[in-house]
């Protein structure tokens, strides 16, 4: 039997109408850009496994330190306890944060990294003395499955069944050159009416939107905007962080920095389950009292797991190399090019480019998740390219060590996709 029929006996995947879609893909085997499947297929991973591995599937840098540091120390309680790895990797972190950032605080994913940081902003003015029970956040985001991170999304194609169980969220647009006056005419308004206590975004990209981009600039009036009135900026930074903008974060683009910024996906290159939330001193300072319930009693059992965090320390050391970074340019580079050949190809719509992330809209409507995404999807899979379209998005995401054939590959079977819609 094969592992494919095995699968459906006991397993329930993410993102899947069982019924619809009954059948998955085994893979067996992950090296560099590229997956091979039980029937010896290979496939080029155009979106890094969701943002995680962007130095490559089964990179020996992370591998190996992981591997030696796994005969040393493999798990330990992060409640009174401390070790070697998660320290290294909070001041290597703190060196490449925005300037404001100053503390370190473990989860498991992303999801919890946002609800960490929703935590933080309600407990924040709690601490103070201060009720607020809103949170402000942009229309179409997506911030996770769990509860706080969910009431902050707006997409209800994965919330629609909880949205009566939500936080309190007012939903602004995304600021281009064209409406930063109403957003903020709305945000007063929202203030005036409302104790807010914080600002949730993903900056500059959100991702589950279709890779839909925003102005730095706006996000920036935004940002101040809300220092001005005492609200708590939360970035989220899981899709965008660690150098997919082009900078090692994507608030680095904006002069106005976050209070709170949360990480994973590709923290730890992919190798490991790992979220951090940091925060400035301000925040951190708001918590810290005589008073036991003050503290933020929020804990994972497998916080800074010192596995996880030699893996993220090994993705850090890759980030801030020489070959990375000519890489990183690289394929913006060529993204650049890809875009000029493609934007004016009458089946596409419209294109946009933030770093290595690039997204093309085809000329036609499509469900999110309906036949015509299907049989893009297929497409791709048969023609040797992985890469999941966002209804009538098709975006890249490749990791950082793909080659200029593997890269050219997965342009090509874009553009011949095109024939068939």
């Amino acid at each position: 039997m094969t592992l494919k029929d095995r699968d459906k006996k006991h397993l329930w995947h993410p993102l899947t109408q069982h019924k619809l879609h009954p059948d998955t893909i085994a893979i067996t085997k992950a090296k560099g850009c590229v997956l091979t499947d039980e029937n010896g297929n290979e496939y080029i991973d155009a979106i890094a496994s969701w943002y995680t591995c962007m130095y490559g599937h089964c990179n020996d840098n992370i591998t190996s330190k992981v591997s030696a540091q796994m005969q040393q120390l493999d798990q330990v309680v992060f409640s009174g306890f401390t070790h070697k790895p998660a320290i290294e990797l909070s001041e290597a972190l703190i060196k490449i944060l925005p300037q404001n950032q100053n503390k370190i605080f473990f989860s498991d994913n992303g999801s919890t990294s946002v609800e960490i940081g929703i935590k933080m902003a309600l407990q924040y003015h709690f601490n103070k003395g201060e009720k607020r029970n809103t949170l402000i956040a942009f229309e179409d985001g997506f911030h996770g499955d769990t509860f706080g991170a969910m009431s902050v999304s707006g997409l209800s194609v994965y919330n629609g069944p909880f949205e009566d169980f939500f936080l309190d969220v007012k939903r602004i647009p995304t600021p281009n050159s064209e409406n930063l006056e109403a957003i903020l005419n709305t945000l007063k308004s929202i203030v005036e009416t409302n104790k807010v206590a914080g600002f949730v975004y993903e900056p500059l990209v959100q991702g589950a939107a279709a890779m839909k981009m925003h102005n730095p600039d706006g996000l920036n009036a935004i940002l101040k905007f809300c220092k001005a009135h005492n609200i708590i900026t939360v970035a989220d930074e899981v899709m965008t962080g660690f150098g997919k903008t082009g900078k090692h974060f994507a608030s680095l683009h904006i002069e106005t920095n976050p209070d709170i910024i949360c990480l994973s996906k590709a923290l730890t290159g992919g190798l490991l389950p790992m979220a951090i939330t940091s925060c400035s001193q301000n925040i951190y300072d708001a918590f810290y009292s005589d008073d036991i319930s003050k503290g933020l009693f929020h804990g994972h059992t497998y916080s800074a797991n010192p596995l996880a965090c030699t893996a993220a320390l090994a993705s850090i050391e890759l980030l801030l190399s020489a070959d990375i970074q000519n890489n990183i340019q690289r394929v913006i580079a060529s993204h650049e090019v890809f875009n000029q050949h493609i934007k004016n190809h009458p089946k596409v719509k419209a294109t946009r480019q933030t770093g290595v992330i690039f997204a093309l809209d085809l000329n036609t409507e499509m469900a999110r998740y309906g036949n015509l995404r299907d049989k893009l999807f297929k497409f791709f899979m048969d023609n040797g390219v992985f890469l999941r379209p966002l209804g009538n998005t098709i975006y890249i995401q490749a990791p950082y060590v793909i080659t200029k054939k593997q890269l050219e590959k997965v342009y090509k079977t874009i553009e011949d996709a095109l024939k068939i819609i």
